[in-house]
């Protein structure tokens, strides 16, 4: 078996304790004012604020390092509109025909319908695709490892990122989401994994009134 071929570690900052907890507090105030967000403003966002969240979301770990993943940054109205009325379909009949009864009533608090007029009034959507299998150079398949996990853990790190450049963020995932792939014409190795709303707030913009988990309900040392 071939040794691995590794380098230095990258050289990083070095801050005392004191300023690690710090930076650490400050990240964590940052993302408690984090909230999913339905009403959106039209204002644009620039396409250079986008790529560098985007380009955030790719530093994220991966099985085996194959990064299987795929952003579609849409920001064309027809585009929008085309995804706008095939999630909408999806949705009605989610709500009519195939949502568990409990399901709904968790939905009921946060206001939920089948109508997503943000995805047309927001300016950006991000689709974002798991790759089941890489392709060779010769054409042939590669193996991928972890994709689901690889995938959900680049969209976290996109977004924090939005959020921390200042705009909201709604993860939508209509079910099922093939359409995506069709209306974005992506390869069939491409599965839709989640489309992602981003813009800013509109103004006045309301959220429902839930909270988070406390820390001790989530976390426990064994120190």
């Amino acid at each position: 078996m071939p040794k691995p071929n590794l380098i230095p570690l990258p050289p990083r900052p070095r801050w005392e304790p004191a300023e690690m907890l710090a930076r650490a507090r400050a990240l964590r105030d940052n993302l408690v004012l984090r909230r999913t967000v339905r009403d959106f403003s039209d204002r644009p966002v620039s396409r250079e604020i986008i790529q560098a969240c985007l380009e955030c979301a790719g530093q994220a770990p991966s099985g085996a390092n194959k990064q299987p993943w795929h952003f579609v940054a849409v920001a064309d109205p027809q585009l929008k509109h085309a995804i706008r009325l095939a999630a909408e379909e999806e949705e009605r009949s989610f709500y009519q025909e195939r949502a568990p009864e409990d399901w709904l009533a968790d939905l009921e608090p946060l206001g939920t319908t089948a109508e997503k007029p943000f995805l047309e009034i927001a300016p950006w959507l991000i689709a974002i695709f798991e790759q089941r299998h890489g392709t060779a150079l010769g054409g042939e398949k590669t193996k991928h490892y972890y994709t689901k996990e690889s995938v959900g853990l680049a969209t976290g790190f996109l977004i924090a990122a939005f959020h921390q450049a200042g705009l909201a963020t709604l993860t939508h995932t209509p079910s099922p989401m093939g359409f995506l792939g069709r209306i974005l014409d992506r390869p069939a190795a491409e599965k839709a994994f989640l489309l992602l709303v981003v813009g800013y707030p509109a103004p006045g913009a309301m959220v429902p009134d839930i909270s988070r988990k406390q820390p001790d309900q989530y976390i426990t040392f064994r120190d």
